[in-house]
């Protein structure tokens, strides 16, 4: 368990850095399929900005599993994971959205 939350923490700090750097619009799920004129319908740096800051944030709370197992730590952890990839729908639905 341990070297898998390591690999999967570095996996998604990599991509969050990638994504902000602008060079993997590929790991944007549903972006990297949409067709042209639905891609025109998002502001793509806004887009990178809340992908790649939100791998970047849940790599810490992944970590954090590491430091004491307790089912209280991780069910605390696991409600911010989620908290956190609402936060990131919402605002890649309507902040990332570009104004029609």
């Amino acid at each position: 368990m341990l070297i898998t939350l390591v690999v999967i923490a570095s996996l998604c700090a990599c991509m969050g850095i990638v994504i902000l750097l602008g060079k993997g619009d590929k790991l944007i799920s549903g972006y990297n399929m949409a067709s042209e004129e639905e891609k025109a319908r998002y502001d793509v740096r806004r887009l990178r900005l809340v992908c790649g800051i939100l791998l970047l944030a849940l790599v810490p709370l992944m970590l954090l599993f590491l430091l004491k197992p307790g089912q209280v730590l991780a069910i605390t952890l696991s409600v911010l994971m989620i908290a956190l990839c609402t936060a990131a729908v919402i605002l890649m639905n309507t902040w990332a959205k570009r104004k029609e």
